[in-house]
């Protein structure tokens, strides 16, 4: 379908309306889960030290991140847990419940609608849609697939506010812009393929693929580093690796 708005590749994400820096707002949701491991464990203030080795990064990037939503900390004291979880929540939207359509339920698909993770971080699956004749009618969980036709419906009935595609790449771009006519703003992308989306509209792109290669990457440089030669490339000196 065409859309009248300028598009753009969707790999190229705009910063926030407040001005945080698109890096920052990917780092929030690991801060709270860091601060939800720690109140879990009966902790209730943590100096920006704690909290950043919990979360994995450097604390002076924690204190910068954290600076963008406000002044939180207190001098000699750290931050108030329970207080920060609630601010970092309520700054990435998990004080609201969101609606969420996923199209595509393929062996992909299926696990997603299975993932219990949604519900409890504030994301209610309102429909699974397949165009598959076939899977129409199959249940998962609390949910029966639903035919593809149906999306419109299900997005004006429900107030759907992100989509999900899980669908192969070939059909992917097809169902971005259907879900961009219905209205959704906001798509989780899981098919192997650059989206080309109309402005104003956010896509978060995972490739698990791609992932493994990164890994692959990293173990294949350590193994140079300790052997001088390629996993897999018997003989092969590292003078010889381009």
């Amino acid at each position: 379908m065409s859309s009248s708005r300028p598009r753009r590749s969707a790999d190229i994400d705009p910063r926030p309306s407040r001005g945080i820096p698109e890096a920052t707002v990917a780092r929030l949701p690991v801060y709270l889960r860091a601060l939800t491991g720690l109140a879990e464990r009966g902790t209730t203030t943590a100096s920006s030290e704690e909290l950043a080795r919990a979360a994995g990064v450097n604390s002076a990037k924690l204190r910068k991140d954290l600076s963008y939503l406000g002044s939180y900390g207190t001098r000699g004291v750290g931050y108030d847990i329970e207080y920060l979880r609630y601010q970092i929540a309520r700054e990435i939207g998990l004080t609201q419940d969101w609606p969420v359509v996923i199209v595509g339920i393929g062996n992909l698909g299926h696990a997603l609608a299975n993932y219990s993770g949604f519900a409890t971080k504030g994301f209610g699956i309102v429909a699974l849609l397949d165009a598959d004749p076939q899977r129409v009618g199959e249940r998962i969980g609390d949910h029966t697939i639903r035919p593809y036709s149906d999306l419109e419906q299900v997005v004006r009935e429900s107030g759907v506010a992100i989509g999900v595609i899980s669908t192969p790449a070939s059909a992917a771009q097809e169902v971005c812009d259907r879900l961009v006519e219905a209205g959704i703003t906001s798509v989780l992308n899981f098919a192997p393929v650059v989206l080309s989306v109309p402005e104003g509209v956010d896509v978060r792109k995972v490739d698990l693929s791609t992932e493994l290669q990164i890994l692959a990457y990293h173990e294949q440089r350590k193994a140079l580093s300790q052997n001088g030669h390629v996993p897999g490339i018997e003989g092969l000196p590292v003078e010889g690796v381009s």
